[in-house]
């Protein structure tokens, strides 16, 4: 299978490189890293696994050319380059896979390419890339695979095999939209706090937050320093229960004990920084839209009361370096 792999951050790099050392025929499509990966390949580095591998690497995606399966790591914020960088990929039986985070990015494929080749993938992982082509590996590993506006297909579960043969833990999810929710219940408090972390805790409790006067105040905080201090965690509880009960009055029922569990499997990932915390110190913009934003507007929607998670996009939006 000829596999193309578009956004080679952390996440597609590590499930790019644990593919192409299966066997597959991996194309990773580069651009700031391409020198570094054309001589080195790409190195993942763990406590429980490290291997190097030398996939193809392309500077544009008409060098790859059409692909049997095209997966998409790239960040949120660059879904504007989805209509000059895909086509060339594309045939008309290739399979589309997003492993971005959040809401819409599915949609966003679909005004380019037919449903029946949109699948969208949850990753529940910890990675952070340390340096061009190298990929530190923390915990955790499972993809959450599912197709868009359908249930599984026999595809579903093709591809799904592909990554547990990679050594990948996989699994195929009927309702990818109710997994995307699941998804949210860690994402919004761990991402959002962990740069919003920054303000302090004080700014929770005011009645107001202006991008004109708000700065940060402190030091962000890794996911081990918000689950140890009781007032953050007690945050980060109220925001997974919002993001639950959003997810309820849309129809997609998640258990409330369901917030418990992810703060305990968040205990072990250590001393880790989420992916829009190493955006935010690295000067990039951060990935508000997919992430916050538009779980806000469909709360909201809905008619559920979020205030915790309005106040977080207001502290997010005030402190995005793209809007300084």
């Amino acid at each position: 299978m000829k596999i193309a792999i578009v956004g080679c951050g952390a996440l597609g790099s590590y499930y790019g490189a644990k593919l192409c050392r299966a066997g597959s025929d991996v194309h990773f499509l580069s651009r700031s890293d391409y020198e570094a990966v054309r001589r080195h390949g790409v190195t993942v580095r763990g406590a429980s696994e490290g291997f190097n591998v030398q996939p193809h690497c392309a500077r544009t995606p008409e060098e790859i050319g059409e692909s049997d399966l095209v997966i998409i790591g790239l960040k949120t914020t660059a879904n504007d380059q989805f209509a000059k960088l895909l086509p060339p990929l594309i045939g008309k039986n290739t399979a589309v896979l997003t492993l971005q985070n959040g809401l819409g990015n599915e949609e966003q494929l679909a005004r380019f390419f037919p449903v029946e080749q949109i699948l969208g993938g949850l990753c529940f992982v910890c990675l952070n890339r340390v340096e061009p082509g190298v990929v530190r590996y923390i915990d955790h590993g499972l993809i959450v695979l599912g197709e868009f506006q359908r249930p599984a297909a026999p595809r579903t579960h093709e591809l799904a095999a592909l990554f547990q043969n990679a050594g990948v833990k996989c699994h195929v999810t009927e309702d990818l939209a109710r997994a995307h929710w699941e998804k949210l219940v860690w994402n919004i408090p761990f991402n959002g706090l962990g740069v919003a972390s920054a303000a302090g805790l004080e700014v929770f409790s005011s009645a107001h937050v202006s991008r004109f006067t708000f700065h940060a105040v402190g030091a962000c905080l890794t996911t081990d320093k918000l689950l140890g201090d009781a007032r953050w965690e007690k945050i980060v509880h109220e925001l997974m229960l919002e993001v639950i009960a959003a997810a309820g009055a849309l129809g997609f029922v998640i258990p409330v004990a369901f917030a418990e569990k992810q703060i305990e499997r968040t205990r072990t990932m250590g001393e880790y920084k989420p992916s829009t915390l190493v955006d935010f110190e690295a000067g990039r913009p951060l990935e508000l839209e997919a992430l916050f934003r538009e779980p806000l507007r469909l709360a909201q929607r809905a008619g559920v009361a979020v205030p915790r998670l309005k106040k977080l996009c207001a502290i997010l939006e005030a402190l995005d370096p793209a809007g300084k």
